[in-house]
């Protein structure tokens, strides 16, 4: 499957028949395809910062509409890994009303490729990721989405970056890339350098915000216990569903910090062990509507959202479910989260195979927080 969508991508950049380009991904890349492909793992470098932001967005795409509408609003970026990630939150207002939302783009080491994940506040969705790179200083990045119930392209295009600026826009295509028209442009100018995670402790806001003005309930803030520094001990199973007993332990740390007054929250771990070394991220995304949170995992080597995690907070306890393949056979996950005092929590990973009658347990995590406790 990999293979096939590759081969999409490529029949799409390249022009080919998409049978053409099947035989090309799997022939395998030529001479000069190996020395074209670099190393792009610092590519977005430049967006770690906080900037002023100005944004002209079309009103009405692919209808024949030209009326645009203009935003002025702030962003800040800050690096994941070294800057083999980053989390950027975004946020403008103007005429016709208020876009916050946030993007994590994540590099992928294997394809040597960025994908770029962009959710609104609004309603906490998750988009398809832009998936692409940097060639000649200018970043291009794809996707195929819907609009108005009809299959289209979706382009990013970053360029004119330098030290203190940088240009955005954002084109959709409704005739397979031969035309495009561009609906969203974005210029930013620098402000200031990247801001800090050392103030992720004592982020938690006394008034939280819904987003729409209304009261927050606290279904959207069922994830305050998290934020802060925690020392962390994990204990795995080396090999799920294959009966075996044999565990391991792991050491770290992690850092979570609100987004959105709280309506999202993004934890970074890093621990070691036996079987070497962890970079995890764990991004959670509130959805008003259905009163549900969505959770997405990522590890360093991989640079790739898993599907989510989608459930709800009940007597104090988080729990959350989606449908995994593990070696090749599809499997049922849960993830549970729960505080067992102002300064400590647990959490617990479960594979089932016979369709959730019953639950193997493989990942345990214990959170001791860090400091003086006064984040509470």
């Amino acid at each position: 499957m990999r293979r096939l969508w590759i081969a999409a991508i490529v029949s799409f950049l390249l022009g080919i028949a998409p049978g053409a380009a099947e035989a090309l991904a799997q022939s395998g890349p030529t001479t000069a395809q190996k020395a074209a492909v670099r190393d792009g793992q610092h590519d977005f470098d430049f967006e770690a910062g906080s900037w002023n932001i100005h944004l002209r967005k079309l009103l009405h795409p692919l209808s024949g509409s030209t009326a645009w509408v203009d935003f002025d609003g702030t962003s800040a970026t800050r690096s994941i890994w070294g800057g083999r990630g980053f989390l950027e939150q975004f946020e403008t207002d103007g005429a016709a009303g208020h876009i916050e939302g946030l993007t994590l783009r994540l590099y992928d080491p294997q394809s040597q490729q960025w994908r770029l994940y962009w959710a609104n506040s609004k309603d906490g969705v998750m988009e398809t990721p832009m998936i692409g790179a940097f060639r000649n200083g200018r970043g291009e990045f794809f996707d195929q989405e819907l609009l108005n119930g009809r299959a289209i392209y979706v382009r990013f295009i970053w360029s004119k970056i330098t030290a203190n600026s940088a240009h955005f826009e954002q084109s959709f295509s409704d005739d397979g890339g031969k035309t495009w028209e561009v609906n969203w442009i974005t210029d930013q100018t620098r402000t200031g350098p990247e801001p800090s995670w050392s103030q992720a402790q004592d982020n938690r806001p006394s008034t939280p915000d819904s987003g729409d003005g209304a009261a927050p309930d606290a279904a959207q803030q069922a994830f305050a216990f998290d934020a802060g520094r925690w020392t962390m001990q994990m204990k795995r199973l080396a090999d799920p569903l294959s009966g075996s007993q044999s565990w391991y332990e792991m050491s770290g740390r992690s850092v979570v910090e609100q987004v959105w007054g709280g309506r999202a929250n993004l934890a970074l771990v890093e621990a070691d062990g036996p079987k070497g070394h962890l970079e995890l991220l764990a991004l959670r995304l509130y959805q008003p509507q259905a009163r549900q949170w969505s959770i997405f995992f990522a590890t360093s080597d991989g640079g790739i959202l898993s599907v989510p995690c989608v459930g709800r907070f009940s007597g104090g306890r988080g729990e959350f479910y989606d449908q995994e393949a593990f070696h090749g056979r599809s499997i049922l996950v849960r993830f549970r989260i729960w505080p067992v005092s102002p300064d400590s929590f647990t959490s617990d990973q479960a594979f089932s195979d016979d369709g959730g009658k019953t639950w193997e347990t493989n990942w345990v995590n214990t959170g001791t927080r860090e400091g003086d406790g006064e984040a509470r």
